[in-house]
């Protein structure tokens, strides 16, 4: 595994200077169309220009630059709030915070957004606003108003000119009733977004495509669904997007566990965690890019600064220098000890500025500094940071457990290679070292959490509840912590209703707000 990394590291280098003076050119032109339009005193202009860079952070995942940019263009709208670039902004800020695991904070700018879009009669904005709450409400297990709100959308919409969103739409709804497990009315809802999708070799189509065949799976046909798979693998790979291409061969793992076709289902296993790899180096080296092109708008923004400074001395030294001039030639005609004083004055102005820029330069070389190092440590983190335990633990775990199934047959050749197999999983299973290598890593970004929440807790606070606090400072959900710690959603329910106990917390008060605060 460590030399495909390598090689794939290796592989991709070539591009990321070409890449990263892509994204430094859209940051750059962005930011002077903003730079020109608070010149201007424009405000509209403004909120669309922080619009359009908190878009660019958002693809990236970087979602508190992409919110503050958001927040920060609503301010500039406040006093036209009938006007579809508010509806916009709204939506935007909902989106992020759905993102973000925030869904309550998302909630309020989601209503927001859908009620200017009716006043204004802004169809796209209340498609859009109905299908984000739509979304919301379904991460939040509120099934029967998320079928609301995503119904409600598809009915501002025209199938021919907005195929597109209602495709979106018809998704929402087969994902909303494959968690109810009505299989039926998802393969329904996912085979209305295909015809729609069919032929436009998009993201989306892909993505629907291996929706299909996971309801095939989970209808009990698993051969059915099969092509469907292979069909998204086919697409993705087209589009070069590993994170289809990792989703859709895990389906093929599970769907050839269930057919007992075992090496194939560990051989998709593999190529799946390989694809993982890929996707979570791409977006770290995309970060990279991002990352690196801001700190060097900033660093250039900062040496424009110094230069015009510098200019500034400059024609104050030639003002001194022309000052003293006349004043050498004053002095000659009045007095000699007039020229006296006038030299001495203006050599203390001199002074006095050059003092004044050399503080000014040792600042902002000091801002430089910081601006690197806050650079090393962010790729320092997105270098090392992986959220894939999770996903490995559960695949391993479900494997393990339909290899322990598989174990009852006669065959005694086949029983002990998968013994061995399900031993094999089980020690992986047992290992501690990615849990001691995210705790390092959590430690690093928020060094004093576990001690501020040992101190504060009223009772003494196991490992396994100092686990759960990390997690859910992390604002992961049931499920993610859950699939982290192998456990049961129900489980981590309980956890929490006992750890939550021993903090000092108001019945009312919210235990991830509590945590986020410590």
């Amino acid at each position: 595994m460590l030399g495909r990394f390598l090689l794939l590291l290796l592989l991709t280098t070539s591009t990321l200077f070409s890449q990263n003076d892509w994204v430094e050119t859209q940051l750059k032109n962005k930011k002077k169309g903003l730079d020109l339009a608070i010149k201007n005193k424009n405000n509209p202009d403004i909120a669309l220009k922080m619009l359009e860079l908190g878009t660019i952070y958002n693809q990236y995942g970087l979602y508190a630059n992409a919110l503050s940019y958001y927040q920060e263009a609503l301010k500039h709208i406040q006093t036209n709030k009938k006007d579809t670039l508010f509806v916009q902004i709204n939506n935007a800020i909902g989106k992020v915070n759905h993102a973000m695991h925030k869904y309550e904070q998302a909630q309020p700018f989601l209503l927001e957004a859908l009620a200017i879009a009716k006043q204004i009669k802004y169809t796209k904005g209340q498609s859009l606003a109905f299908s984000l709450l739509g979304e919301n409400a379904e991460k939040r297990g509120e099934y029967e108003t998320a079928l609301d709100f995503e119904n409600k959308s598809l009915f501002l919409l025209n199938t021919k000119n907005d195929a597109k969103e209602v495709a979106v739409v018809h998704e929402n709804i087969g994902s909303i009733y494959e968690d109810l497990e009505q299989f039926d009315k998802a393969y329904t809802y996912f085979n209305n977004a295909y015809q729609l999708l069919k032929g436009s070799q998009s993201r989306q189509e892909a993505n629907v495509l291996n929706n299909l065949g996971d309801v095939y799976r989970k209808k009990g046909k698993v051969k059915t669904g099969i092509p469907f798979t292979n069909l998204s693998i086919n697409l993705a790979k087209k589009l070069n997007d590993n994170h289809l291409l990792e989703s859709g061969h895990k389906d093929l793992a599970k769907a050839y566990a269930l057919l007992a076709e075992y090496e194939k289902a560990y051989e998709h296993k593999l190529i799946a965690d390989d694809y993982n790899q890929k996707a979570v180096t791409n977006e770290n080296k995309n970060l990279v890019n991002l990352l690196q092109a801001d700190y060097k708008i900033n660093q250039k923004e900062n040496q424009i600064k110094i230069l015009q400074e510098q200019n500034k001395v400059n024609k104050a030294n030639q003002k001194t220098i022309l000052i003293l001039t006349l004043s050498l030639l004053f002095a000659v005609v009045v007095m000699y000890i007039y020229y006296q004083k006038k030299r001495k004055a203006s050599l203390k102005i001199q002074n006095y500025k050059q003092q004044t820029l050399k503080a000014e330069l040792e600042k902002k070389e000091i801002e430089e500094k910081n601006l690197q190092r806050d650079l090393e440590l962010k790729t320092a983190t997105l270098s090392r940071y992986s959220l894939h335990i999770a996903q490995k633990n559960k695949m391993l775990s479900e494997l393990s457990t339909k290899l322990k199934n598989s174990m009852g047959r006669k065959n005694e050749l086949l029983e002990v290679k998968i013994k061995e197999i399900s031993n094999e999983i089980d020690f992986v299973l047992q290992q501690e070292n990615e849990w001691e290598e995210f705790t390092v890593f959590f430690e690093e970004i928020h060094p004093d959490f576990i001690k501020k929440l040992s101190q504060v807790a009223t009772e003494s606070l196991s490992p396994a509840e100092l686990k759960l606090g990390i997690l859910l400072r992390l604002n992961l959900s049931s499920k993610e912590i859950a699939a982290i710690l192998r456990v049961t959603p129900d489980s981590v329910r309980v956890a929490r209703h006992r750890f939550r106990k021993k903090l000092p917390i108001n019945s009312k008060a919210e235990l991830i707000t509590f945590l986020l605060e410590l």
